[in-house]
């Protein structure tokens, strides 16, 4: 087990602040993976000092030097993703999240993505622009914002700090990083590797109070960009709270992520594409799929093999190389899927069910689900491994739909090339995999439409969002 010695990347509080234990509990077994000393409101004022103070020096760091340190941590990174020791970070991932192993493995080759691809980008994306008119020089520069909050959730708790991060430090932001008090000990270990090639407080980090650190981290007029990733209900608050001061924020909420197997799918293409997309961190993904559309000519064989791959699902213990599905990060995300399941279920779906797991741990069976469109499990973001299914005739009542919901975070369609690209490009959402079941990279920006969020992250987009743009005119 870690304590909160054991992770020094962890930003100490004073004395006479307090501390909020924070036990870090493994949701396949339920045993204590690490005892973290929280903190409250009052260290986010620290951190941002912290991250103020060091702001100007980093801000004037030549942007040679910045992405140096940027690829420094990407290869650090890269290296901790190999490593195999009995305290390694892919283990300590999957220990505290619940996702495989192989997973975690990935995510922190692609959280060092974030990092290469930033210091990549910068030097080219932040150059300044000279202009020119008769009698006029212009000169079009992009300077740092200042302090960037990031808040962070638990589903991925490296990569997501890392695609925030990455971005505000090649622009010459500082930040103060609130991951979540799920999975503190990713993130922190991020925070550890980054220590090694920044100056002090180019990088703080705040876990505890979730509430009133993102206030007091919101509220404080020193911090110039907010950069949160959670629920739609939380990040309206946080728009509120930036709103009053007009501080730029860059939201990535809820979504429905829609996935279409249109009239001329390759069936067997859709459904493995639709297993990634489905099943992928155990269905608690951002852009996971959660309402799956089949055209009609198709859905009854569709489903039924479907139902054979998920039945098919080893659920078990995710550091088992064997495992194909781990549990739910709490128990009350347990008790609320097999809730919206057993109330689907009361009301006339049809479930299939996959299988069972014995013993401790907060396991959800997968299933697949033939939905009326008026249950829960239909009109809910999931969340988790189960696949709510419709059939459906007519594209453009279809499309009509999606776009209804109002939400636009990721979405996937499968169908011979042309029409898959036709249908995508009328729905209203911010990334779309067409025939297959991965779209994001850190060379594209990410983010949603509509209740999915403002602004976009990853990208040249991901990078100017922390930067304001500065005219310089004089006589030529």
């Amino acid at each position: 087990m870690l304590t909160a010695a054991a992770l020094p990347g962890a930003l100490l509080p004073a004395p006479e602040s307090g501390t909020i234990p924070l036990t870090v509990i493994d949701p396949a077994d339920e045993s204590v993976v690490a005892e973290v000393a929280g903190v409250r409101a009052e260290a986010a004022e620290r951190a941002v000092t912290a991250a103020a103070a060091a702001l100007p020096d980093w801000a004037a760091t030549p942007l040679a030097a910045r992405s140096a340190a940027l690829r420094a941590i990407a290869a650090d990174l890269k290296a901790a993703g190999e490593d195999t020791g009995p305290d390694n970070l892919a283990l300590l991932m999957t220990r505290e999240t619940g996702k495989r192993l192989a997973e975690s493995r990935a995510e922190i080759a692609f959280s060092a993505d974030f990092f290469a691809w930033f210091a990549e980008a910068a030097p080219e994306a932040l150059a300044e622009q000279p202009l020119s008119t008769p009698g006029r020089r212009f000169r079009v520069r992009r300077t740092p914002l200042g302090v960037v909050a990031a808040i962070t959730p638990w589903n991925f708790p490296l990569s997501i700090p890392a695609r925030k991060i990455a971005a505000a430090l090649a622009a010459g932001c500082t930040v103060v990083l609130k991951p979540s008090e799920l999975t503190p000990v990713s993130a922190l270990r991020l925070v550890e590797i980054c220590h090694r090639h920044l100056p002090d407080g180019a990088l703080t980090s705040v876990t505890g109070d979730p509430v009133g650190l993102t206030a007091a981290l919101t509220g404080d007029p020193r911090v110039a960009a907010v950069s949160f990733t959670g629920s739609t209900r939380v990040g309206g608050i946080v728009a509120q709270q930036c709103a009053a001061r007009f501080v730029p924020a860059v939201l990535e909420l809820g979504g429905r992520g829609p996935f279409v197997v249109g009239a001329e799918a390759d069936l067997d293409g859709a459904l493995d594409a639709l297993m990634i997309a489905k099943f992928r961190n155990n269905g608690a993904s951002c852009i996971a799929a959660n309402n799956v559309f089949v055209h009609q000519d198709h859905y009854h064989p569709f489903v039924e093999r479907l139902a054979d791959r998920v039945m098919g699902l080893r659920l078990g213990n995710p550091a088992d190389e064997r495992t194909d599905l781990g549990p739910l990060i709490t128990a009350d995300q347990q008790r609320r899927l097999t809730g919206l399941v057993a109330d689907a279920d009361a009301r006339g779906a049809r479930v299939l069910t996959g299988p069972q797991h014995a013993g401790k741990g907060f396991f959800v069976s997968p299933a697949v689900v033939e939905c009326p469109d008026d249950v829960a499990l239909w009109s809910e973001e999931i969340f988790g491994p189960v696949a709510a299914v419709r059939s459906f005739t007519d594209e453009d009542a279809l499309i009509g739909e999606i776009n209804g919901w109002g939400y636009g975070l990721g979405g996937y369609v499968c169908d011979s090339p042309d029409r898959a690209q036709r249908l995508a490009s009328a729905l209203r959402i911010g990334i779309v995999g067409i025939n297959n079941g991965a779209p994001n990279n850190p060379r594209v920006p990410f983010g949603g439409f509509g209740a999915s969020g403002l602004g976009r992250e990853g990208g040249v987009s991901g990078l100017l969002a922390f930067t304001g743009e500065q005219t310089l005119s004089e006589p030529a």
